[in-house]
């Protein structure tokens, strides 16, 4: 039996992160009563979105150019790598205005179980950063979690053969959070505070 186009829209709400089914719903409903106009212009910047976004060639973070922002900004500070793990982390520590580097987006965490392992994270090319540029400073920010930690940890065994600092982050964010809910006072102290592994 083929699905009705509100059950439709509510099955493909609930595919998006923290969204279960009664939010997929509520949501379903308020976009139904949505104006026209404003219901169109969401379904198109979702489609604009998926059509004209990819990585940047340099960082991995989200861009329409071949350059992201941050990369093609000559006025930031290219001796310091703010390490992450996904792009999303970028806007949150933008937002402390606590950090003027460049940064590198590892598209995940390490996480043998769930099958993200080295290979499958762009650890090569953060070492082709570091070997080709002057990096002096890598700022591992890595999310507070036993994933985070154990990438973190692996970036500085993969780093000790370059002579480049490597800081983390300091302990301002609460053990088991994700950088992305972090408030930006609580995120500026922990990257003013990061410490050398």
């Amino acid at each position: 039996m083929k699905q009705g186009i509100i059950e439709n829209l509510i099955s493909q709400l609930t595919k998006l992160p923290g969204i279960g089914r009664k939010t997929a719903q509520r949501l379903a409903f308020f976009i139904l009563s949505m104006p026209e106009e404003d219901a169109r212009g969401l379904s198109e910047a979702i489609k604009e979105v998926k059509d004209r976004a990819r990585f940047c060639k340099e960082c991995f973070n989200i861009t329409e150019s071949e350059l992201c922002f941050i990369c093609d900004n000559a006025s930031r500070d290219r001796s310091k790598l703010c390490v992450v793990e996904e792009p999303s982390n970028i806007l949150v520590i933008e937002r402390s205005k606590g950090f003027d580097g460049l940064y590198h987006v590892l598209l995940g965490a390490l996480s043998p179980i769930d099958g993200f392992t080295p290979d499958r994270l762009t650890m090569n090319e953060l070492i082709e950063r570091v070997r080709k540029n002057s990096i002096q400073e890598i700022i591992i920010a890595t999310n507070p979690n036993t994933k985070g930690e154990m990438t973190a940890q692996y970036i500085r065994e993969i780093l000790k053969p370059f002579p480049v600092k490597v800081t983390r982050i300091a302990y301002g964010l609460p053990i088991g959070g994700d950088i992305e809910f972090a408030d930006e006072v609580t995120l500026g102290k922990a990257l003013e505070g990061r410490r050398e592994m």
